[in-house]
């Protein structure tokens, strides 16, 4: 199972009521199918490493993604003092919130969205 936590800011506003999503965590592995073989692994993976390069290439943020061992990955949003770089990654947050929504839709067996509110 890969298990995708977002972590909100319920005090800072952003594009979805809940509040901006400050970090996201990806772990596990799905067991749809073999190692190299794994849609929704590979979708996932498509789905961080897209939220990690747009923050990184569209918002300027210097290495906001570690990646500590094989099925993990973490990604947080750099405390940006511009609104324009705010509103940015909160899109680019929120369009990943929604990529892995629509993973875990087709493959629930397989893929977990939760959500950390402090």
């Amino acid at each position: 199972m890969v298990n995708v936590v977002f972590t909100r800011d319920s005090g800072s506003g952003g594009l979805s009521s809940l509040g901006a999503v400050k970090s996201l965590k990806v772990d596990g592995h799905a067991g749809y199918a073999a190692h190299g073989e794994d849609i929704v692994c590979a979708a996932a993976s498509a789905t961080a490493y897209t939220a990690a390069g747009a923050l990184e290439q569209l918002c300027g943020a210097p290495s906001s993604c570690a990646v500590d061992r094989d099925g993990y990955m973490e990604i947080r949003v750099p405390a940006f003092r511009d609104a324009d770089m705010l509103y940015r990654a909160d899109i680019i947050m929120e369009a990943a919130y929604i990529g892995f929504k629509q993973i875990e839709a087709s493959y629930p067996n397989h893929l977990r969205v939760t959500e950390n509110n402090p």
